[in-house]
């Protein structure tokens, strides 16, 4: 999407509503590589994980999301919130529309407008997401 639709969305000046930036919670940090899922999330709730491949969540993308931890931190950010400033520092992404069960996740949700991430961030998070890591970590899976 980054590479071919939102170049093409900046040209034309065409405006995107980002549908579920948190991934349906990967982005929280919640799910951990090789844990079990906690008990009342969407990945372990049958009627909610369709989206989260029936709740057997890939554990390079936990690897890669527990990497994104201390950048979220070294930026005074939850990791929610490193996730939706990534997403609303794209001109063309309108809005996001988030997917909050409770009033906490949106008061903490709502705190990341207006944040910015420094450039040599977004290469660090930009690193983080393209590595290959199933070469260097093992999970217990």
């Amino acid at each position: 999407m980054e590479k071919e639709v939102l170049p093409l969305c900046r040209r034309e000046g065409i405006g995107i509503i980002n549908y579920s930036p948190l991934a349906q919670g990967l982005l929280t940090g919640k799910y951990k590589p090789g844990q079990s899922l906690p008990e009342g999330s969407r990945a372990s709730d049958p009627k909610q994980n369709m989206f989260l491949n029936n709740g057997e969540l890939d554990q390079r993308q936990l690897l890669k999301v527990q990497r994104l931890l201390p950048i979220a931190e070294q930026e005074g950010l939850s990791l929610s919130q490193l996730a939706l400033t990534w997403c609303l520092r794209n001109p063309e992404i309108s809005s996001v529309i988030i997917g909050a069960s409770k009033p906490a996740q949106v008061q903490e949700n709502v705190s990341a407008s207006g944040k910015q991430l420094s450039w040599a961030t977004i290469q660090h998070i930009e690193e983080v997401l393209e590595m290959e890591i199933s070469d260097r970590l093992t999970v217990g899976v």
